[in-house]
């Protein structure tokens, strides 16, 4: 799989991971994306990984694959963290 396609991948799953975080009752850490998320938790993650593509997209065109490849490290760190995130969410393991 390409980097690139990693890259998307990883920014679909920081997007769903964090609405479902969002709609459990998890909050939003980056201060940045709390201040998008003005307009709504959906249109904020929304424009931010708008953002993210954009951003990613131009260091496709500029040929900077190393910095996607640190980008696609941090977000697969951020969707990991994300999931730790809603697993120990009171009430979401039965006991």
């Amino acid at each position: 799989m390409g980097l690139t396609q990693v890259f998307v991948y990883l920014q679909l799953l920081d997007l769903l991971t964090t609405l479902l975080g969002l709609r459990l009752g998890a909050g939003e850490a980056s201060p940045f994306v709390r201040l998008l998320m003005h307009a709504g938790p959906a249109v904020g993650l929304g424009v931010s990984k708008i953002l993210a593509l954009a951003l990613g997209g131009f260091c496709v065109y500029t040929r900077r694959l190393g910095l996607i490849r640190l980008a696609s490290y941090w977000y697969g760190g951020l969707v990991a963290w994300n999931l730790i995130v809603l697993l120990a969410m009171p009430g979401h393991l039965a006991s």
